[in-house]
C-alpha cells in the first residue's frame, strides 16, 4: 500500500524579474506548481473597505472636523 505523506508549505515571493526564469526553470524541474496572485489595486483596496464597513461618511465639513475634535 502506498501512502503519500507529503506536507505541503504555501510561499509568497518577491524576487526581482531579471531571477523570474530561474525561478520558473527551478519549478518545472522540482515539479512545483506556481499559483499567480495579483495585487489588487488601491482603488480595488478602497472599494473592499467600503464593502466592509470601514468608510465613514459625513453630511458636511464641519461635522468631519468635529469627530476629529478640531
Amino acid at each position: 500500500m502506498e501512502t503519500n505523506n507529503t506536507t505541503m508549505d504555501t510561499f509568497l515571493l518577491e524576487i526581482p524579474k531579471s531571477d523570474s526564469s530561474l525561478l520558473k526553470s527551478l519549478v518545472k524541474r522540482m515539479g512545483w506548481t506556481v499559483k499567480a496572485t495579483t495585487k489588487p489595486t488601491p482603488y480595488e483596496q478602497a472599494l473592499d473597505e467600503k464593502e466592509h464597513g470601514c468608510v465613514n461618511e459625513y453630511d458636511s465639513p464641519e461635522e468631519l472636523f468635529s469627530k476629529m475634535g478640531i
